[in-house]
C-alpha cells in the first residue's frame, strides 16, 4: 500500500514516522517549503543567531532513506481524488492508495491596500524567514500588525537587531481574546519595557510604497503615518486549503474531518493546522493550530491506519509560549472572560512579572484550568489534577509538587496560598511548606 503525505511539518512527519514504526507500507512525503523536516518554532532563533538552520532539523538527512521514507521536494498543483493521483507543478504525477493532507496554515491577509508590496511578509514559513532576513538588512524601523504569539516573536526578532518596532494591536489589550485581564496587562507592560512602541486599539489601514515598490509608510486606522522599511503581517493564520476548494473534498474553514481524521472521501485524511473537526471535542476548538496537537494528530492517524481504528483523545488542553523574558503556560480552561458558575483566583508577584491564575467550579470546587507567567509548572501534575477533578484546596496544598525548579530558584507557593486565603476565606487550605534542598544547607 502506498501512503502519500502532503506536508512535512510536525503532523505529516509524525504520521510518516509512526506509519513506518507500525508497518512496511510505501511512504512518500511531499513538501514545497523545505526538503527536510525542521522545527518551525525555532525559526526566530535562526534569525536571532542562537541556532543555525541545520540545528533545527531533528533528524539527520540520511534518516529518511535509512527508514525507507521517500522525501519529495515538489509543489502539488492538483489532486485527482477520483483517479487517486497527485500532480506536481512540473507536470509529473504520483499515484497513491491513501492520502494524508497535512498542508498546514498560511498568514491571514484582509485585503489591506499595499499588503503585497516588497518588504511586507508574514512569519510562518522558511521562505518568510528568508524574506525577513533580506528586507531587515539595513532597516531602521518596522511595523508589526496583529497581537498574537507570532507577532510577539517577530517583535523580539527585529528588536534583537536594533530595529525600532511599532506594534499595532486591534484589541484594547494584548491578546485579550485569550488572556484574562491580569495576564494581558502584564504582557502589555513587558512589551513596552523592552522598548516596543505598543499601539493598542489600532488597526492597519494602508501600506504606502516608495518609488521601488517597497513598503515605506503605514497608515493606521487613527490616521497616523508611521515610516518603516518592513511590515510584518501577523494577524493570525488560516488553513492552507484554497487549492482544495471547488473539489469533491468537504472544505469549510479547514478540511472537515471526524474524530478519526477521515474526510468525506474514502482513503483521504487530514491532520494538523488544516484539519477542522466536524464535531469539536468538549473544551477544544474545531481547528487546532498548535505544535503538540499536530504531533498527536499524526500519532493517532498512524495507529488507525496500521493497527486499529482509534478516535482522537488529546486530554486537557495545554499550551506554552514566551513573551520576551516571560514564560507562559496554560493547562485546562482559563477563559478571558469568566463565565457564570466558575470562580477565579489570581495571584501576582510584586515585581509584576510572575503570576498564577486558577479557575475552578463554584460548587464542586474542582480545578478547571491554570495560567502561569514567569513560573514553570510540571505538566503531568496539572493534567492529573484536572482529569481527576481535584478540588482547588487539594491543588494548592500540593502545589509545591508541580514546581519545575524548586531547588535553585525561589518558590512562591506559600505566598500564593496566603493570598488565596484572603480572597476565599470560606475555603480551608492546609498548606505545609516543605524545606528546599538549599534551605536545608542554610543557603
Amino acid at each position: 500500500m502506498h501512503i502519500a503525505i502532503i506536508g512535512n511539518g510536525i503532523s505529516g512527519i509524525t504520521a510518516a514516522r509512526h506509519i513506518r514504526k507500525y508497518s512496511k507500507h510505501q511512504i512518500t512525503v511531499i513538501s514545497a517549503e523545505t526538503e527536510y523536516f525542521f522545527s518551525r518554532t525555532a525559526l526566530m532563533y535562526i534569525y536571532m543567531g542562537h541556532m543555525k538552520y541545520e540545528h533545527t532539523k531533528p533528524y539527520e538527512d540520511w534518516f529518511w532513506k535509512k527508514n525507507d521514507i521517500r522525501i519529495v521536494h515538489q509543489y502539488v498543483e492538483k489532486i485527482d481524488f477520483e483517479n487517486r493521483y497527485l500532480q506536481y507543478s512540473n507536470g509529473e504525477r504520483l499515484p497513491y492508495d491513501k492520502l494524508v493532507l497535512a498542508v498546514g496554515s498560511k498568514p491571514n491577509k484582509f485585503g489591506w491596500p499595499g499588503q503585497d508590496l516588497k518588504g511586507v511578509m508574514g512569519m510562518y514559513s522558511y521562505q518568510d524567514l528568508e524574506r525577513i532576513e533580506t528586507y531587515s538588512e539595513g532597516a531602521k524601523s518596522a511595523v508589526i500588525v496583529g497581537g498574537g504569539l507570532i507577532g510577539i516573536e517577530l517583535a523580539e526578532m527585529l528588536h534583537s537587531r536594533g530595529i525600532h518596532v511599532t506594534f499595532l494591536v486591534r484589541e484594547k489589550s494584548f491578546w485579550n481574546a485569550v488572556l484574562p485581564p491580569g495576564e494581558s496587562a502584564m504582557i502589555n507592560r513587558h512589551i513596552e519595557e523592552h522598548g516596543i512602541d505598543l499601539r493598542l486599539g489600532t488597526e492597519l489601514q494602508e501600506i504606502l510604497p516608495d518609488a521601488d515598490g517597497r513598503a515605506k509608510v503605514v497608515i493606521t486606522s487613527k490616521g497616523e503615518e508611521i515610516p518603516c522599511q518592513l511590515v510584518g503581517l501577523t494577524a493570525g493564520v488560516r488553513p492552507n486549503v484554497d487549492f482544495l476548494r471547488n473539489t469533491s473534498l468537504n472544505v469549510d474553514r479547514g478540511i472537515v474531518v471526524n474524530e478519526y481524521f477521515e474526510t468525506n472521501l474514502e482513503d483521504v485524511y487530514s491532520i494538523g493546522d488544516c484539519a477542522q473537526f466536524q464535531v469539536p471535542l468538549p473544551g477544544r476548538k474545531a481547528v487546532e493550530q498548535v505544535w503538540y496537537t499536530g504531533r498527536m494528530h499524526g500519532e493517532t492517524l498512524a495507529y488507525s491506519l496500521c493497527k486499529e481504528k482509534i478516535p482522537y483523545q488529546p486530554g486537557p488542553w495545554f499550551n506554552s509560549a514566551k513573551f520576551f523574558d516571560i514564560e507562559y503556560q496554560t493547562y485546562g480552561t482559563v477563559p478571558s472572560q469568566l463565565p457564570d458558575g466558575k470562580v477565579s483566583f489570581y495571584w501576582e508577584h510584586e515585581d509584576g512579572k510572575k503570576c498564577l491564575h486558577f479557575v475552578f467550579e463554584q460548587g464542586s470546587r474542582r480545578l478547571l484550568g491554570v495560567n502561569t507567567m514567569g513560573i514553570r509548572l510540571r505538566h503531568e501534575h496539572f493534567q492529573d489534577w484536572i482529569e481527576k477533578e481535584k478540588p482547588i484546596e487539594y491543588v494548592l496544598e500540593h502545589l509545591q509538587e508541580a514546581n519545575f525548579d524548586p531547588e535553585f530558584f525561589k518558590t512562591y507557593e506559600e505566598q500564593v496560598v496566603n493570598e488565596f486565603r484572603k480572597q476565599h476565606p470560606a475555603i480551608t487550605v492546609n498548606f505545609k511548606k516543605k524545606k528546599r534542598f538549599l534551605e536545608l544547607l542554610g543557603w
